[in-house]
């Protein structure tokens, strides 16, 4: 009896200290966090890259909007050209694409990429209903400029919030200050870059 009890007594402790190939458990969980800690640092300098293409790619079309529909409650420029407003639709769609099948990552990675695909998607949506103004009448033109003008500042500051995440993440993976902000300017409610150089 004494012996079955001890045996009993044995086997879970056996299975909590070690896993099917023999391995400490602790060992295990420490191996998968370091796992995961390569794969999300591969992730980060993946997702910087994406976001400065993408950056780059977006600021024409704030350049743009920003010039027919300035912020802060300011009266409408000129009309964009549908020339140029069906290059703003390009350029929005392709940032969107580019963020549409995410790989796995963890928690702080997915973070700075959703927020980023929102922020993407929001542009995108301000795009569109920019193009609608334009082919709008008259007397409901003015309302879709000011939706326009409140989504695109939503898509700004939405970025900016990613964009800081994304450089606290380079900052813990050792790669310095990544600024891929978006211009911003006063009223939109954006973060902006904190003055550190690159990569430092």
């Amino acid at each position: 009896m004494a012996f079955a009890l001890g045996a009993l007594l044995a086997g879970p402790i056996g299975a909590v200290t070690a896993g099917g190939d023999g391995a400490p458990v602790g060992d295990q969980v420490a191996q998968l966090r370091a796992e995961e800690a390569r794969r999300d640092n591969a992730q980060i300098v993946d997702l910087t890259a994406q976001a400065r293409k993408v950056q780059q790619s977006l600021v024409p079309v704030l350049d743009g909007l920003a010039a027919s529909v300035p912020t802060a409650g300011a009266s409408p420029g000129p009309p964009a050209t549908r020339t140029a407003v069906t290059g703003w639709q390009t350029a929005t769609s392709a940032a969107v694409e580019g963020f549409a099948d995410p790989p796995s990552a963890g928690t702080g990675v997915n973070i700075a990429r959703s927020g980023l695909a929102a922020a993407v998607r929001a542009l995108d949506l301000a795009v569109d209903t920019y193009a609608a103004a334009l082919a709008a009448p008259d007397v409901s033109r003015s309302s879709l400029l000011e939706l326009a003008g409140r989504q695109r500042d939503v898509a700004v500051a939405t970025w900016s919030t990613a964009a800081t995440q994304l450089d606290v993440l380079n900052i813990d993976a050792g790669h310095g200050h990544a600024h891929v902000f978006l211009p911003a300017v006063p009223g939109q409610g954006a973060l902006t870059a904190d003055g550190a150089p690159e990569g430092k």
